[in-house]
């Protein structure tokens, strides 16, 4: 039950932070801006501290353990596959076109609109 007070606290901070936004309407806009970063990041803090939101910083933080292992493409193999996917985005465009164009002959040539 405590998890779950955290949980709607957070989110009640989160709305007095967009209340404080435009409570704020005359004054500067990074007053205004911080309303909401203020809002937030005090909502973060509370959410941490719930079971729910130490498991979701758990896997945000194993997330990007596993994006650093990834192996990522050279730059030489992103530009070769890009080329291989235009050529055949160009070459499946110009079959489908002729289809259609030989289709269209053969429907007109039946109807007898052909030339």
């Amino acid at each position: 039950m405590a998890d779950k007070i955290k949980i709607l606290v957070a989110l009640l901070l989160v709305v007095a932070g967009v209340i404080g936004y435009y409570a704020l309407g005359d004054s500067a806009a990074v007053l205004r801006v911080l309303a909401v970063l203020l809002g937030v990041l005090a909502a973060a803090g509370v959410f941490w501290t719930s079971a729910l939101g130490k498991q979701f910083f758990s896997f945000a933080k194993d997330s990007v353990a596993e994006s650093k292992r990834v192996v990522w493409p050279t730059r030489r193999e992103t530009v070769q596959t890009t080329g291989v996917v235009i050529l055949f985005a160009v070459v499946m465009s110009l079959f489908l076109w002729a289809v259609d164009a030989s289709l269209m002959a053969v429907v007109n040539l039946l109807m007898g609109r052909g030339d």
